[in-house]
């Protein structure tokens, strides 16, 4: 969660939740003297927060004062009051879970889902999955208050909608948001189909989600999921960094000297997702006759140690490190993650050979080059950050608050 400032002596009840859930200051004293309000003014916007469930009294913290008395009672954001569910698209799987308000997954299914079958097949499915969760979860429609999607493409973050996605044929363009709304009301509950629907790139829901879970004083974070197809996701001071329409971190379409000859499913030829996906890679172990359709069937193969596999997803790790060459003299990250089916040994070693050799010195100096710390769970942690973040939001909360009359 990224730090805002809060205006002193103006802060609202949106500004207080947002110091407990930071951790920033956690009881009554602390909070007033955060934001410069009163004693009776702190206490009557922590009771509209109490009275809507967000807020609870925990442990008795320690005494500051050292001439004794009562400890302080903390504050602490309460979790209980509702749930997320999230899921994940991939060209053909997908993920999907009923996560806690502070990310933890509840429960989760994972089955095929085939993006090439369209929104409006996939998102009915979607919700039928949902509301499965719920059943086992043992939890009603009514909990839920927000809904998350990670697709892999790039989107419009004001209208949910994906532009232009060179991998999700029929979908450019459409009213995801709507799909999926009425698909969980359809399977789940109108409850459930009521609340938002928030829907981000792939690769940016990850990387907001490691960032925030193992290097959250990492100021400048990038993480590249190489699959299907070859994407990036920025983290910028703790925020996302998506551009001007959503499409900042579409490395996979940079053109490439080697891929001079190769079609990329966007329609053009020389892209680095043409000769360095994990897509490209099934192709070429198929015309090799080891066949493999997709990045998921190269992640088997070189999990097994298939010779040709291991050779192949590290001459893709070279050409993908000598972008991000570029890439990294350009923003200069603290971490580099790489992630997604190539997200191995043979892959990092030849990103490793040449984003060395050719990025500056001092671009790489403090560089840390990892792989990924939740693995295949990323997107659905980040798209349900995504949620809660949105909801918690400041000026969120008070539009909330006022609509439930308290």
């Amino acid at each position: 969660m990224s730090e805002r400032p809060v205006r002193n002596g103006q802060a609202s009840a949106g500004d207080l939740l947002e110091l407990v859930r930071s951790g920033r200051a956690t009881t009554r004293g602390a909070l007033q003297q955060a934001t410069g309000l009163s004693r009776a003014t702190v206490g009557q916007r922590l009771d509209r927060l109490f009275r809507a469930g967000w807020l609870r009294e925990g442990a008795g913290g320690p005494v500051d004062s050292p001439l004794g008395g009562r400890p302080s009672i903390t504050l602490e954001f309460d979790d209980e009051h509702a749930v997320v569910l999230a899921a994940d698209l991939d060209t053909r799987h997908a993920r999907a879970a009923l996560l806690t308000l502070t990310g933890e997954i509840v429960v989760e299914r994972a089955g095929t889902l085939v993006v090439e079958d369209g929104p409006e097949a996939v998102l009915g499915e979607l919700g039928r999955w949902f509301a499965e969760l719920l059943e086992k979860a043992g939890q009603p429609a009514g909990s839920v208050c927000g809904i998350g999607l990670a697709v892999p493409g790039p989107v419009d973050r004001d209208t949910g909608r994906v532009v232009q996605p060179p991998i999700m044929p029929g979908w450019d363009g459409y009213d995801i948001r709507g799909r999926l709304g009425r698909a969980v009301a359809e399977h789940a509950g109108a409850a459930a189909g009521s609340v938002p629907v928030l829907v981000d790139n792939d690769a940016n829901l990850m990387a907001f989600a490691e960032q925030r879970a193992a290097y959250p004083d990492t100021s400048a974070f990038v993480l590249v999921k190489v699959s299907t197809g070859i994407g990036a996701g920025v983290v910028m001071d703790g925020s996302v960094f998506r551009g001007t329409d959503g499409g900042a971190g579409d490395i996979g379409h940079i053109r490439v000297p080697e891929g001079a000859q190769a079609l990329c499913r966007c329609g053009s030829y020389g892209c680095l997702a043409a000769v360095a996906s994990g897509g490209a890679v099934a192709r070429r172990l198929t015309a090799a006759g080891v066949p493999a359709e997709s990045g998921s069937d190269v992640r088997e193969l070189l999990s097994a140690g298939h010779p040709e596999a291991v050779a192949l997803a590290r001459e893709a790790g070279r050409l993908v490190g000598d972008v991000l060459a570029t890439v990294v003299t350009l923003l200069n990250p603290g971490v580099l993650m790489i992630a997604g089916d190539l997200a191995g040994t043979p892959f990092l070693t030849g990103v490793r050979e040449l984003l060395y050799q050719r990025a500056l010195p001092r671009s790489t100096a403090r560089l840390e080059v990892v792989t990924s710390r939740l693995g295949e769970r990323a997107g659905l942690v980040g798209a349900g950050a995504l949620v809660v973040e949105h909801l918690y939001a400041p000026d969120r909360v008070e539009e909330r608050l006022r609509a439930l009359g308290v």
